[in-house]
């Protein structure tokens, strides 16, 4: 049993794309935790999708050893993702451990989600070891860098580590400072219970759920009757074990370590992330848990055939198991039939969970404009969330609409500042300081609506920056939004999957841009087809797509030109007739939907 003098629980954060796997190949390489022969590049990133978009995606932990025989420490890495959208899960992992490295890229310099992690990590109160990265690359700036991450931290620019995760250069001086500057885990010496905090937990079908924590008091062995804190369900530990990176079982985790125990439960929304794992009939109180993440973004997402709509249950059940940010609710569309309004953390998360559902599962999906949440006051005084468009009353009985607003952080270089002063006053921005940094990057902190943040802005930041501005936001409050439900309407119906909420003073040149683009990509049906946008009770775009036509005049030729007029008249007739039966029945295909919703934002 490693004692907890011996034992260092340390993270990476840093901005997406500054190297944090790469560096925790070289700490695993260094460390001899992987065998050579089983060394590959991002070794802890373990899905499919993390490997071909080069993110993590999922915090990953994983225990080294380093040092001799005769004083041998336990590294317990936790390495996390650096994008802004599973910023909840750094938040997890600081819980867990007691100090973290900071790492920037020395060809870019510290970049939005450097400080925010940053601010976390020092909210956690974690020990802060800044690091300089990728310091062999042609491009790279270490001294400028080294002063800019010293005089945030207001330390000398000589305490600024500088490593190269490809080469390996300055990782052996960084392991030697781990050791020394990042303390070991305290626990209560008096007690003998263990107790634990669950950071996250995976999902096998023969063993249940696994739950990953932090064991801050006593010890977990295999074969104890344990129990969930807050959801009261007691379990006997079939295995306990240590991430080697791959689970590893032990006899026993004691206080200070990070590992897994399996719980055998199979029933969705038992574990929590945040929970305390106690002894079955101990005596200790649970520990201070995580708040829980809050959606961001919603969208519905329905089965291209209602035949696999159990399957889309059980698939969102499966991945909410390994993904605690992820909440969903079935609902009904009379175009699209039942499917589910899910939750995200933000539009990645969106993306991620739905190419997962498509890969995994083999589902077809439909999946409808994402949208946030609004908090509406109707006439009669009565307040609701609402989260979806379709849901949204009718237009003369709100009185009020509320809205998310976010503080954005927009780090630029000089040159794009005015294209970039322009863009905020686009998206209803409210600039609150500035900064200027050593290498001339200008630092803006703005406050803007939440849904002008889903508005294609990080891209159009990248287009006007050429690539290097760079991004990070939070949610403050909610205020007043002056903002109108824009409904398509397709043969004179609604259809819920097109339905938006815009800002009151953009209504019509988007009810516009949906009509010509809806008229253009939506195939002609047999009958005349009217396409519609319709807002504040009042159609403000329409546009009418002609039938689809069988030349019935094809095969004749010559004689009296009242032998086609005729024939005409009747298809005409004909198609008047049968329009009666089949106007409400467009039948829009999938490709259609995502076209729409892949143009939303442009």
């Amino acid at each position: 049993m490693t004692r907890p003098e011996h034992i260092r629980n340390f993270s990476i954060i840093a901005h997406i794309d500054h190297g944090k796997s790469t560096l925790a190949d070289r700490l695993l390489e260094r460390t001899g935790t992987i065998p050579e022969r089983l060394m590959r590049d991002q070794v802890l990133d373990r899905m499919d999708l993390e490997r071909e978009r080069g993110i993590t995606i999922k915090m990953q932990p994983v225990r080294m050893r380093y040092g001799k025989d005769d004083l041998e420490y336990v590294l317990n890495l936790i390495d996390t993702p650096g994008h802004i959208d599973f910023s909840y899960e750094v938040s997890r992992a600081l819980k867990a451990v007691e100090g973290v490295l900071l790492l920037v890229d020395s060809t870019q310099g510290i970049q939005a989600q450097t400080l925010t992690t940053l601010a976390a990590a020092e909210a956690a109160g974690c020990v802060i070891i800044p690091v300089v990265s990728k310091i062999d690359a042609p491009a790279a700036r270490v001294d400028e860098v080294k002063l800019e991450l010293a005089d945030r931290l207001g330390m000398m620019p000589d305490d600024v580590y500088a490593v190269s995760g490809k080469t390996g250069a300055g990782v052996d001086e960084l392991l030697r400072a781990i050791v020394e500057k990042v303390p070991p885990p305290e626990s209560d010496s008096t007690t003998s219970e263990p107790r634990g905090l669950i950071f996250d937990f995976s999902y096998s079908t023969h063993r249940g759920v696994a739950v990953f924590m932090r064991v801050f008091d006593g010890s977990f062995k295999k074969g104890q009757t344990l129990t969930f804190s807050s959801a009261g369900k007691e379990f006997i530990a079939l295995e306990v074990g240590t991430f080697s990176p791959e689970e590893t079982p032990r006899e026993a985790l004691s206080a200070g370590e990070i590992g897994y125990v399996v719980t055998g439960i199979k029933e969705p929304g038992v574990v929590s992330v945040g929970d305390t794992v106690l002894l079955a009939k101990g005596s200790l109180s649970p520990l201070p848990g995580y708040e829980k993440p809050r959606p961001v973004v919603w969208a519905s997402v329905y089965p291209e055939s209602q035949d696999d709509l159990p399957l889309l249950r059980q698939s969102l059940e499966r991945l909410r198991l390994s993904d605690s940010s992820l909440s969903f609710e079935e609902e009904s569309s009379g175009v699209l039939g039942r499917g589910f309004r899910c939750g995200f953390l933000g539009l990645l998360h969106l993306e991620i969970i739905t190419e997962r559902l498509r890969r995994e599962f083999g589902l077809t999906l439909v999946v409808t404009i994402p949208t946030i949440s609004y908090i509406v006051t109707t006439n009669n005084g009565a307040r609701e969330v609402v989260y979806t468009p379709a849901k949204f009353p009718e237009y003369g009985d709100i009185k009020q609409i509320e809205e998310p607003w976010t503080r954005v952080t927009v780090i630029t270089p000089p040159d794009s500042l005015s294209s970039l002063i322009q863009m905020l006053y686009d998206h209803e921005a409210i600039t609150q300081s500035t900064e200027t940094y050593h290498d001339g990057r200008i630092q803006i902190i703005a406050e803007m609506p939440l849904r002008e943040l889903m508005r294609g802005f990080f891209d159009k930041l990248k287009n006007v920056s050429s690539g290097y501005g760079s991004l990070s936001y939070e949610i403050i409050d909610e205020r007043v939004a002056d903002v109108v439900r824009l409904d398509v309407l397709v043969a004179e119906e609604p259809v819920a999957a097109f339905s938006r909420v815009v800002a009151r003073r953009r209504v019509q040149e988007e009810a516009e841009k949906m009509v010509e683009r809806l008229a253009a990509i939506l195939p002609r049906q047999l009958f005349v087809t009217k396409i519609q946008a319709k807002a504040q009770g009042r159609i403000i775009s329409s546009r009418s797509l002609s039938a689809m036509r069988k030349d019935v005049t094809g095969y004749l030729y010559g004689g009296d030109v009242s032998r086609k007029n005729k024939l005409l008249q009747k298809q005409k007739k004909g198609k008047k007739f049968r329009s009666q039966f089949e106007k409400n029945r467009v039948q829009i295909p999938e490709d259609v939907f995502m076209k729409m919703i892949q143009d939303a934002d442009r």
